[in-house]
């Protein structure tokens, strides 16, 4: 029996990035698929869970997450340092008023929607390790320039530039991950991820209110422009020295041996049989995503998530309305971050764990919307404000279980999957663009608009992950390989032109 395969050899061709005779083969060996891969000549077979894989993965996630989470926490602190500066001044500063605030916020998503698509696919063909930290480094450097804006429409333009030099880092990052981890294990490494985000909610209060509030007028400049100064200095220069950490593909990381790089391919190789060594063009990649139910699927459910998550924007003006002013309400966002981190966590391990998706985005999304539309209801503070750690933790816990669930159920080609990834996220991001405009300031301290669009939101993606249950489960993937002018490819994958038989 011929199965389809599946190689991790992301790059045209492994043999130009220097590896050497590994060969993967997909054999069935007593009524069970069986991967073989060799290393120099010498038989291996892929055993799920070994000492030996466990210890990979490990060293994985350490170069991995070393980067991907430290370049996450400050590409967040790089887009959402704009709340920070406004409460901190900015606002007064530039005469902006709550509209051209939203302006402000929103002109970012249409940039960061344009380069998703065509960023992958660039993703595919070339290392990660470089292109990346590369896109890092441009970023960090329009931040800092943030620094220098005078007008409002200065901030407008600005704004725009960092969204689409931006935009192909999260999806690009989404891509990595599944490039090198199997579908169990993808919905905890999707939440380490988000996890930066969180702290940088977190973490960007805190440096907010010290930086604004210790640098105020040092050297004739404003305490809010230190924050752009400060904060895109560091993404730059961490950007630098990631280009040496951060991974490639299985085949061409450098700091593996070649039995790891073996071993790294085989592991995937085992999980997304089915999956092809054969390259898909960019435009039929892009076709079959468009042609594909499943796409809308989970594009909708993100897009309700997303739509929700625009909350994250107006956390530190909400806790000002609470009650607290200043820096007081800077530092207050700190608690909400710390249960959001928790909660996501929790419900990410217990995904993987149970090796279930829909509902594990369903009960947070419930959750969250309940949080919500309670807090339309409620006046007394404290409550309004527990309301929100747990709200926003709902919305964050929900977000990288539908991450992760794309590409377990859209898992080949490698192109298409590419594809799905950044289409998902770049439609998704759509609801950001109306959702800066749910909380205008003529609607505080209670935000009857912005609670109850959020909590509609939330449910929607809850009621669109149990359909999503029911509907993956009677139409299982599949990849029609004669309409898109591919072949099925043999049981043995080579990895390279070198391997001996």
């Amino acid at each position: 029996m011929s199965h389809p395969t599946h190689s991790s050899t992301t790059p045209e061709d492994a043999d130009k990035f220097g590896t050497t005779d590994v060969r993967i083969e997909h054999r069935r060996a007593a009524d069970k698929d069986e991967v073989v891969y060799y290393v120099d000549g010498e038989r291996r077979v892929y055993f799920p869970g070994s000492p030996e894989e466990r210890a990979l993965v490990h060293k994985i996630d350490l170069h991995m997450f070393t980067c991907v989470s430290v370049l996450y926490l400050l590409n967040y602190l790089d887009r959402q340092n704009v709340g920070n500066a406004k409460v901190g001044g900015m606002a007064a500063d530039l005469k902006l008023s709550s509209s051209d605030y939203s302006v402000a916020l929103l002109v970012f998503f249409p940039a960061y929607l344009l380069g998703e698509i065509p960023s992958n696919l660039i993703l595919a063909r070339v290392r990660p390790s470089l292109y990346l930290p590369g896109i890092t480094l441009v970023w960090g450097l329009i931040a800092t320039l943030m620094s220098q804006v005078k007008t409002k429409e200065g901030l407008v333009g600005i704004r725009f530039v960092l969204g689409f030099v931006e935009s192909g880092f999260f999806c690009g990052v989404l891509f990595l991950l599944s490039s090198w981890y199997r579908k169990a294990e993808l919905a905890k490494r999707m939440a380490y991820f988000y996890s930066a985000a969180i702290l940088s909610g977190a973490f960007g209060g805190l440096l907010a209110g010290g930086v604004i509030t210790g640098l105020e007028g040092k050297m004739g400049i404003r305490g809010w422009r230190w924050l752009f100064i400060i904060e895109g200095s560091l993404t730059m220069f961490f950007s630098i020295i990631f280009v040496f950490i951060l991974p490639d593909w299985p085949v061409n990381t450098k700091w593996l041996s070649q039995e790891e790089k073996a071993l790294a391919a085989a592991r995937i190789k085992a999980d997304h049989v089915g999956a092809v060594q054969q390259k898909m063009g960019s435009w039929k990649a892009t076709l079959s995503v468009f042609a594909d139910w499943r796409t809308y699927l989970f594009t909708f459910m993100y897009m309700m998530v997303v739509g929700a998550g625009t909350i994250t924007y107006f956390v530190p003006t909400l806790t000002s309305n609470l009650g607290w002013t200043g820096n007081k309400a800077q530092f207050m966002t700190v608690p909400i971050y710390a249960v959001t981190l928790v909660l996501e966590l929790l419900v990410a391990y217990s995904s993987d764990r149970f090796k279930e998706r829909p509902f594990h985005v369903a009960a947070p999304a419930c959750l969250a919307g309940l949080m919500y539309a309670l807090s339309i209801g409620i006046k007394n503070h404290t409550a309004q404000y527990v309301f929100l750690c747990f709200g926003l933790g709902g919305t964050w816990s929900a977000l990288p279980i539908v991450l992760a669930w794309t590409p377990n159920v859209i898992t080949y080609p490698n192109e298409k999957r590419a594809v799905a990834q950044a289409f998902v996220n770049m439609v998704a991001n759509l609801s950001s663009i109306y959702g800066a405009y749910l909380w205008p300031a003529n609607d505080a301290p209670r935000y009857v608009m912005g609670l109850a669009t959020t909590s509609a939101f939330c449910f929607a993606c809850a009621i669109s992950a149990i359909v999503g249950k029911y509907l993956t489960a009677k139409y299982p993937y599949t990849f029609d390989f004669e309409k898109w002018g591919m072949e099925a490819e043999s049981e043995e994958v080579v990895i390279n032109e070198k391997t001996s038989a």
